[in-house]
């Protein structure tokens, strides 16, 4: 039996990714999509070739669960819509762009037993597991700090209206890594310190953003999100981890597979090797029909959350440390 389910705005760039492994996943249906523009959605549903539903309550009534793929802003009455109609939730990042929704959602999941998941493809990269493995197995000894990048191309659009989006650049990336060093370090940070610019695309949210996270066992890191890449740069940007231990150090970079090229409409680059965001689906399919939890789930999500609002809290107080 198939798990029937339904996306929930085609706003984030991810969605037509997330659409893609929903179709070609053996055991979901994509059973159709929901906006709040109604243009934006019906273009989707034309697109991928599945229901458009104007009311949101009818395609909720018609699945097991949903994959939230809206402004940030809107994720927790999303989130909250899928919970109290039964469905198992699937929600783009950050989860949460200020304190007041991240207090909200955490009590929207809290004793739920519904599959509740955050879109976070990076823990499933080869190389981060392999990274991860040598880790595990002390061949870095104690780790003693990292230094850390998800950098890319502004997106523009709602990512830069911080009515929809919360922030700019430090919202939107230091999530993926702020989650990666938990999974390594296997503890929670204890205080966070940045500063942010704007300078690099005339934005009046943050574009250029640094973050220095501190954790209680005393390795820290940092962590460059910035949209610091220009429209013409030949891919979207990166996530790089360097790690530094006690008997040697590793440098991931997780999404340079592939090739470059150059053609009448300038360079670009096409990517190989796996696809992260199909793992990451089918993780939260199998985790529905088998009853394991997500390899991330919606509180993992919380957490990066939270560790990127204590990063605005930090610059609204002139840089100074702020505790998780």
């Amino acid at each position: 039996m198939s798990v029937r389910v339904g996306i929930i705005s085609a706003a984030h760039v991810h969605a037509p990714s997330f659409a893609s492994c929903l179709k070609n996943h053996p055991t979901a249906e994509l059973v159709g999509i929901t906006d709040n523009q109604a243009d934006r959605g019906s273009e989707f549903s034309d697109r991928f070739e599945i229901p458009f539903f104007a009311d949101q309550n009818e395609l909720l009534s018609k699945v097991d669960a949903v994959v939230i793929a809206s402004e940030n802003m809107n994720h927790k009455d999303h989130i909250a819509a899928g919970i109290s109609s039964g469905k198992h939730v699937l929600c783009e990042k950050p989860i949460a762009p200020n304190a007041a929704h991240a207090d909200e959602i955490e009590k929207l999941i809290s004793g739920s037993k519904l599959t509740l998941a955050t879109a976070f493809p990076c823990p499933f990269s080869p190389n981060y597991l392999n990274a991860e493995s040598r880790i595990l197995n002390g061949d870095l000894g104690k780790l003693l700090a990292f230094a850390t990048t998800n950098q890319g191309r502004c997106p523009h659009s709602w990512f830069v209206d911080p009515a929809q989006s919360g922030g700019g650049a430090m919202i939107d990336h230091v999530v993926h890594v702020a989650d990666l060093l938990r999974r390594l370090l296997n503890e929670n940070p204890v205080n966070v310190q940045a500063q942010t610019g704007n300078k690099m695309n005339s934005l009046t949210v943050d574009d250029i953003a640094m973050v220095t996270v501190q954790f209680a066992s005393g390795v820290f890191a940092t962590i460059d999100s910035s949209w610091s890449k220009p429209a013409n740069y030949p891919m979207w940007g990166n996530v790089k981890l360097n790690i530094v231990g006690e008997k040697g150090v590793v440098e991931l970079d997780l999404f340079s597979q592939g090739v470059n090229m150059v053609g009448p409409n300038g360079a670009g680059f096409a990517g190989s090797g796996t696809n992260l965001d199909a793992l990451m689906m089918a993780d939260f399919i199998s985790a529905i029909e088998n009853g394991h939890a997500p390899k991330s789930t919606l509180a993992d999500g919380l957490w990066a959350s939270r560790i990127a609002i204590a990063a605005y809290e930090s610059v609204a107080n002139h840089g100074q440390p702020v505790a998780v």
